[in-house]
């Protein structure tokens, strides 16, 4: 299975979005399954349920400040990840009008009745998915990681 596809696998069996995409995409880096959990957890739902910056998006910006390879000096590696992160906002926006939860979902996550409606129109299940997918794709291209290589990460939370 590729990485966007086991991405949005684990999101579906009930990791948030951040803890996924730092699953799958943190392991090349050496972030273990556990650590990468434990560090997307607070991201999901747009920052603790603030329906702020798309949890997803988050992780996806701790990717690419992973990803620098080269011994270049770090003030040129800043740069190349500034542009990284401009890139992958730029095409996330361009495809789904925004980065935060609360334009994505059309609901404050933060709010009782937001979160009754989330529910009730099962908007996580039906919207994330896309959201998640696209940064994956995203991360793809814009690192050296291959979409292709074999992915090792467990399920669960």
């Amino acid at each position: 299975m590729d990485r966007v596809e086991k991405t949005v696998e684990l999101f579906g069996q009930g990791l948030n979005c951040s803890q996924a995409m730092l699953t799958v995409f943190g392991e090349d880096w050496g972030l273990g399954p556990d650590l990468a959990r434990r560090l997307g957890r607070p991201l999901g739902g747009g920052m603790g349920h603030l329906a702020l910056m798309c949890g997803a998006v988050s992780a996806g910006v701790l990717v690419l400040g992973l990803s620098p390879r080269d011994e270049a000096e770090e003030a040129d590696q800043r740069r190349q990840v500034f542009g990284a992160v401009q890139e992958l906002v730029r095409r996330f926006e361009a495809r789904h009008g925004g980065v935060d939860c609360e334009v994505l979902l059309g609901v404050h996550l933060g709010s009782p009745e937001g979160m009754q409606r989330i529910k009730a129109e099962n908007l996580v299940a039906r919207r994330c998915p896309a959201f998640v997918r696209t940064v994956a794709q995203a991360l793809v291209e814009l690192t050296a990681v291959p979409n292709e290589a074999a992915v090792s990460t467990g399920t669960g939370r």
